[in-house]
């Protein structure tokens, strides 16, 4: 029964690699088509048999694509747009968290289950509340508009994560920062987030993401094409260049920098933050 056991366990093991190995190849492979296709000539690019590693590789696409369409204008655009929402909604959301997870105030559940009900609405649903809201705020055609409207979309879903690890933190420490007189925001300067690191990498890399990727908004409300964002861009530049493949995955990769910088950063962070229960409900 053991020497059973024992190969039943291998078996399933190896099942398992191998069902994790094809799903890597199926992910990699487009990626590193792509890759591959970026430094590539024009004239090379729907060769057949594709090629994932071209004889003469070439970085003019990176050039023309950065200097083409005000793309480095757009690039710039997005990176403040996305630092600043992510800086503000993690800030804004951690209080709202330690309020939800350490206070008790009336209609303290009510606000909390309002905030649960804001996710199931499908943003599509609120495009046009939120321009008719923009509009009399005069946030519309304005990069702060958007830092404005992004950092209200992240808000409920990264308090609704950082309320679940504020609360596994003992209130034991919070206990003894009062016998020495700590008031509730020392405790959360002090205590709650240097213990909450994990989770704030967590919604800070949510929240870059979201708002960098974000395209309909921004579509809808921006129309100087100086305060375009990288979604835009690269689609009016793939509607530009339809045919220059090498062009516009060059520029594709360029927008997908930033979004590994911050996973590198925060990646110790973030699987600790998983590992710890900060994705938990």
């Amino acid at each position: 029964m053991v020497v059973g056991d024992k190969r039943r366990a291998r078996l399933l093991i190896g099942v398992r690699l191998a069902l994790l190995t094809v799903g890597a190849v199926v992910m990699i492979i487009p990626f590193a088509y792509m890759v591959a296709t970026s430094f590539k000539q024009n004239t090379l690019v729907l060769q057949l048999p594709p090629q994932f590693i071209p004889h003469h590789p070439t970085t003019a696409n990176y050039h023309e694509a950065w200097s083409s369409n005000q793309f480095g204008r757009y690039f710039v655009n997005s990176l403040m747009v996305a630092a600043a929402t992510t800086v503000l909604a993690v800030l804004l959301s951690s209080m709202m968290a330690f309020a939800f997870a350490r206070f008790q105030f009336p209609g303290r559940r009510l606000l909390f289950g309002l905030l649960l009900i804001g996710l199931m609405v499908p943003t599509m649903m609120l495009l046009i509340p939120q321009f008719l809201l923009a509009r009399d705020i005069g946030a519309l055609n304005s990069l702060w508009g958007l830092v404005f409207f992004y950092t209200a979309m992240n808000l409920a879903l990264n308090t609704f994560l950082l309320r679940s690890f504020f609360q596994d933190i003992p209130r034991e420490l919070e206990e003894a920062m009062v016998v020495d007189g700590a008031g509730p925001f020392a405790r959360y300067r002090q205590l709650i987030l240097p213990l909450s690191r994990p989770a704030l990498a967590t919604v800070a890399i949510f929240t870059f993401l979201a708002s960098w990727d974000e395209f309909v908004w921004a579509l809808t409300v921006i129309n100087d094409p100086s305060r375009r964002t990288l979604p835009i861009a690269i689609a009016l530049f793939q509607g530009q260049h339809s045919t220059s493949w090498g062009l516009v995955f060059a520029a594709s990769l360029i927008a997908i920098l930033p979004v590994l910088g911050i996973f590198i950063t925060f990646q110790r962070q973030f699987v600790s933050g998983i590992a710890s229960g900060a994705l938990k409900g």
